[in-house]
């Protein structure tokens, strides 16, 4: 059972300038949440007791609202303060607070009660395999944003980049992962894709089919067209 989460929440929210020009992305409201108090909401309905956060643009914004709001769930906050370590070095940065396996999530996506299934799946399926990384993909046809490309292939549990023309699914921001996958990372700034690339070679990442329609906040057209929905 997976008990620990981490949220990435340092990047600096460019494409919905002017929204995050003073405020960083993961404090935009969505309806009366935040797309962080959302995400944090869907991670103690699933069962996350310890919560890590990663931090960089307009860290003291985060830690604030953090403190502020008293969550149920342990809350630890890392600021990357010299420079923003990008997704899969600043989940490295983070490995110490995680000794086994943990589900790390973005915020930019609208999580809901509904992915709790898809997510409980995901992670029965990880450790009844012994996956090393899981991703939950959705097939672009469900994305609001019709705009967005996919990125990978799904064939029987594995993910795949072959066959470039049919590369039909986009990753949700939803992961499962084995520490033990950062073992030979030297780099301390990387895109998580490093790791998943690496994974793919080996024909060991594994994911999941969502069925749920993919609500993502990805530019200021995007963002503004979902506060209306």
């Amino acid at each position: 059972m997976i008990n620990k989460a981490m949220i990435l929440a340092a990047g600096f929210g460019k494409r919905l300038n002017p929204l995050t020009n003073n405020c960083p992305k993961p404090l935009i409201k969505i309806g009366k949440e935040t797309l962080l108090s959302n995400t944090i909401n869907f991670l103690q309905e699933f069962g996350i007791k310890h919560i890590v956060i990663n931090t960089h643009y307009l860290s003291d914004q985060i830690k604030k609202y953090i403190n502020e709001k008293k969550f149920k769930s342990n809350i630890t906050i890392i600021n990357e303060k010299e420079k923003i370590l990008d997704t899969g070095g600043g989940i490295f940065n983070a490995l110490k607070y995680f000794n086994e396996s943990f589900l790390c999530i973005n915020p930019d996506t609208i999580w809901n009660s509904y992915y709790i299934k898809e997510s409980k799946k995901l992670e029965k399926d990880f450790f009844f395999k012994k996956r090393q990384c899981s991703l939950l993909l959705v097939d672009k046809k469900k994305s609001f944003d019709k705009d967005l490309k996919g990125d990978f292939s799904l064939q029987n549990g594995l993910v795949t980049r072959e066959n470039t023309e049919n590369l039909k699914y986009i990753y949700t921001g939803l992961q499962i992962i084995d520490p033990k996958i950062f073992l030979d990372i030297n780099d301390r700034i990387f895109s998580i894709n490093l790791i998943w690339d690496k994974l793919i070679k080996k024909k060991i990442l594994s994911g999941l089919e969502s069925n749920i329609d993919f609500l993502h906040v990805s530019t200021l057209d995007i963002y503004k067209k979902l506060n209306i929905k």
